[in-house]
């Protein structure tokens, strides 16, 4: 029995294209490995002749065939179609790889030539083909071979993916990972290396691949530190609390190529002397370069503002700013201590504590508002008693409907006192229109803060205009009616002039094209341009350069030189001042 099978297999291998490949399985001859590039196929010796060959279509052309076996190969496919050819012509009724009589079509000539001759063919007629039918076979053919490769192809990818959601899962990391290039990346070189890839070995990821991380990483560090020698770098530092009470502080370095992380200390013991942190920032400008320092931007609290005065004092070339999403943040929770909006955002933030603090609140919640959810606040960043009001003043309707239903009414929470609070908050009138004065007030400040905490853009060519549009929203709302936000501006007004606003904003107001050319006249007011010749009396030193960006400024204000080119003007509203 085994001889058999043995003969059998032998007979099925006599084709030459055998010479140049072998099965992965003795006991398949559909799927060849090439000898030369190693490259695994299904399809069987025909298709894999057809690699070898290089002949397009089906499967990918080897590129190390030797050429006397590409010529060998290919010379022994043209005799086999000759003797097809020729077996056609004198009746034989099967042929590999060529045309069906039923697509061979005699020409008009033959079909005269038929006809006076009492419908007898000739031998040649048999090569002559009708392209209509030609055509048509070929796209049935592309059309079947194309939906079959779809569906293996959709399958297989639909396998690929459910691995790497499993590997996600494990693990147990985060959904957003999924938009990282690096991931990105990572696919592309593995489907780039083709089957049979090794796995990284536990020492080859905690060692040399992650040295080899580091040097890559410093080197993509150093087109962020001849951006920010080229035009200038802000150096931050974020210090923040964790849940043991160590106060850990993050020094990082933007440029127009990004942001940099440089260090992180533990500074539990001195965060709230100045003298020390000091220490550290000066030590770091020297690093970097004051030359190449624009400004050190901070926290807003009083240790950090003496840190800025001493800086700003032995560095006169820089400036010291408070962090301008701090500064926001301060002003919305100073806000929030007004007693009508303090009491508005008590109510909000109860009424969500006592919907999610029940089961059966919740699941009659998700009934009405079709499964949406409310946004809970949080201690540390007032801008969510905002987003509290929002999303509840948003679900209104749904939540008038809940605490009305009858659903509300037989459950055992509609007697408490809480359950009762909860009530008398949706239905009464007087409450939402407290809600919406607080929004009011609050929703020009959040945009302004979602500005400044973002990175789609630099933020310093726009501070200063989006807080002027913020005042004029904020009075507009409310009618110029004065007595409504007095205390609103009187807030405002106190942490924009005397800590948040600098020269360095009404500068970069100033020198941004979107803002300067659709107001002109924005060369008459004295506190924008007197902020933009004291940063240019800062941050230049050399009197020279300073005198050539002043002969150079009547070229930006009027709109000359390059300044007036087509392009510029086309890209003075879509392009950032960090930008151009």
């Amino acid at each position: 029995m085994a001889n058999e099978q043995n003969t059998s297999r032998t007979s099925q291998r006599s084709d030459p294209g055998w010479k140049h490949c072998h099965p992965l399985d003795d006991t398949n001859l559909n799927t060849i490995v090439c000898n030369y590039c190693g490259k695994i196929m299904k399809g069987g010796v025909t298709r894999t002749k057809e690699h070898l060959m290089a002949k397009k279509g089906n499967v990918v052309a080897c590129t190390k065939t030797p050429k006397n076996v590409r010529e060998e190969l290919w010379n022994l496919l043209k005799e086999k179609t000759t003797t097809c050819s020729v077996n056609h012509v004198y009746g034989a009724t099967t042929c590999d790889n060529i045309e069906s009589e039923d697509e061979v079509e005699i020409s008009t000539a033959s079909n005269d030539r038929e006809r006076n001759s009492g419908g007898k063919k000739g031998p040649m007629d048999a090569f002559i083909r009708n392209p209509n039918v030609v055509i048509e076979k070929r796209k049935r053919e592309q059309l079947t071979q194309t939906n079959i490769k779809e569906a293996c192809d959709k399958n297989l990818k639909a396998s690929v993916h459910q691995y790497i959601a499993r590997f996600w899962y494990q693990a147990g990391l985060s959904f957003n990972l999924v938009r990282l290039k690096s991931f990105q990346d990572m696919i592309d070189a593995i489907g780039a290396y083709g089957p049979n890839l090794p796995t990284p070995s536990y020492h080859e990821i905690r060692v040399p691949l992650l040295n080899k991380e580091v040097e890559y990483t410093e080197k993509l560090l150093k087109d962020h530190k001849l951006q920010g020698s080229r035009h200038g770098c802000f150096i931050m530092s974020d210090a923040w609390t964790d849940r043991k009470q160590w106060c850990l502080i993050n020094f990082l370095v933007s440029s127009p190529a990004g942001t940099m992380f440089v260090k992180s200390i533990d500074g539990s013991k001195f965060v709230k002397t100045g003298e020390k942190l000091f220490e550290m920032l000066d030590a770091l400008v020297e690093d970097i370069g004051e030359e190449n320092v624009v400004q050190v931007i901070t926290d807003n609290g009083s240790n950090y503002v003496f840190v800025g005065r001493l800086l700003e004092a032995k560095r006169p070339n820089l400036y010291w700013t408070p962090c301008a999403a701090h500064c926001i943040d301060l002003m919305l929770e100073d806000i929030g201590k007004i007693p009508l909006i303090k009491k508005t955002i008590q109510r909000g933030v109860n009424l969500v504590g006592f919907i999610y603090s029940h089961s059966s609140t919740l699941s009659l919640l998700k009934q009405f508002t079709n499964k949406r959810e409310l946004v809970r606040h949080a201690v540390t960043r007032f801008a969510t008693s905002y987003l509290t009001l929002q999303r509840l003043y948003q679900e209104k309707g749904n939540l008038r409907k809940m605490f009305a239903s009858d659903d509300w009414s037989k459950n055992k929470l509609y007697k408490e006192a809480k359950g009762k609070e909860a009530t008398k908050i949706v239905l009464m009138p007087s409450c939402w229109n407290h809600v919406v004065f607080t929004l009011k007030v609050m929703a020009p400040l959040v945009h302004v803060l979602r500005l400044v905490d973002g990175e789609r853009k630099a933020a310093m060519g726009y501070i200063y205009e989006t807080m002027e549009k913020a005042k004029e929203t904020i009075m507009k709302s409310f009618n110029n009616n004065e007595s409504k936000y007095k205390d609103v501006f009187t807030i405002i007004d106190n942490r924009w002039t005397c800590q948040l606003h600098r020269p360095l904003h009404t500068a970069g107001h100033f020198l941004n094209p979107e803002f300067y050319y659709s107001n002109p006249e924005m060369e008459y007011d004295l506190e924008v341009t007197n902020g933009l010749y004291a940063c240019i009396k800062r941050l230049v030193p050399s009197k020279d350069v300073q005198q050539k960006n002043l002969t150079e400024l009547p070229l930006y204000k009027s709109g000359s030189g390059l300044f007036g080119d087509d392009f510029a003007k086309e890209s003075r509203k879509t392009t950032t001042p960090d930008e151009t």
